[in-house]
């Protein structure tokens, strides 16, 4: 069984307001796009500009406004600012309104949402043993009445979710190390990655890790959904798309460069020292649509079945309706999928 492809966009939660994002996300659905999803963010990237809508809610408004996407945190860390009990019972209640809808990216988390809340950070290590851990606790709590979980680091006593959906919530997890890819080859339903990093990352490090993590699970590729987030920025002046980056600037600093950062008027600080052409760094940056689809599909040639889209740009409407109208029908025709 060879999975198809899915096109997705990615409303920007650290840019827009929640009203506006909401109806973004309803003309995505209405121009052809497969899937929508946020980011679960408690402080935005950049403090000038900046939004953070609660991921939860937004995904319940989402899911009443529309009647096909599929719909999704990409990601939420459900270990820190939330127990895994707290995020099972509200992914279930999304699953039981929206059945067959609804999907869980997760992922370790950055400092910027937790340590304000003076929440500890713990060091990498820990928290990736979290989020094996809450993973496990959540799927107890979808498929058992009356949990007693004794982990590491949550437990539970006589828990139920009263109201669980029929169809099982499926968890995808977000990576960009090895151990974590790996993780998602043996127990997810789907692997979330992001474009624009060094090409042999993801062939080298980050897809054999994923085989490694299938293999070891008795799985192949086609048994779970492998989603991509490809960057892209298209407008008629090649020097816009350029510029349109720069609210994105934080995403090109390295780990090193904003380890442990918490704070996004420093974040922006640092961001805002970058070139322009270090900040676009991580996008598809072009004025030609025949460029842009070209360097998707090496995403698709790689193996990723769900690209979601994330464009920098402001007027987000113009380019909902160029990716419907050009891109996304010719990505459909050259990976030879069913719109």
């Amino acid at each position: 069984m060879t999975r198809s492809l899915r096109l997705g966009y990615k409303a920007s939660a650290e840019q827009f307001t929640p009203q506006r994002l909401l109806d973004l996300s309803i003309l995505a659905e209405d121009v052809g796009f497969d899937s929508v999803f946020i980011s679960d963010h408690l402080q935005p990237w950049m403090h000038e500009g900046g939004h953070a809508p609660a991921a939860l809610p937004w995904l319940g408004a989402l899911g009443a406004r529309t009647s096909r996407i599929l719909i999704g945190t990409s990601v939420l860390t459900p270990t820190i600012r939330y127990h895994p009990g707290v995020v099972a019972q509200a992914f279930a209640t999304l699953g039981t309104l929206y059945p067959g809808r609804i999907i869980l990216g997760v992922g370790t988390g950055e400092a910027l949402n937790e340590v304000t809340l003076g929440l500890d950070w713990p060091p990498a290590p820990e928290r990736f043993q979290r989020m094996k851990e809450a993973i496990a606790l959540m799927r107890e709590l979808w498929t058992h009445d009356r949990v007693t979980f004794e982990g590491t680091y949550y437990s539970t006593n006589n828990a139920t979710i009263y109201d669980r959906p029929e169809v099982p919530i499926p968890v995808y997890i977000g990576a960009s190390g090895p151990a974590a890819t790996r993780l998602a080859g043996r127990i997810g339903e789907g692997y979330i990655t992001t474009s624009g990093k060094a090409w042999e990352l993801y062939t080298d490090t980050l897809l054999p890790a994923l085989d490694e993590g299938l293999t070891a699970a008795h799985r192949k590729r086609d048994d779970i959904d492998t989603l991509m987030e490809v960057k892209v920025s298209l407008h008629p002046e090649r020097a816009v798309a350029m510029e349109n980056t720069r609210f994105w600037a934080p995403l090109a600093l390295s780990p090193e460069e904003k380890m442990g950062v918490d704070d996004p008027i420093e974040m922006q600080r640092r961001a805002q020292e970058l070139p322009i052409e270090r900040a676009a760094s991580r996008f598809i940056v072009s004025d030609d649509p025949d460029e842009h689809v070209a360097r998707i599909m090496r995403y698709v040639d790689l193996g990723f079945r769900h690209l979601v889209f994330h464009d920098p740009g402001e007027d987000q409407e113009r380019f909902l309706r160029t990716y419907g109208a050009e891109i996304l029908p010719r990505i459909r025709d050259l990976a030879g999928a069913d719109g």
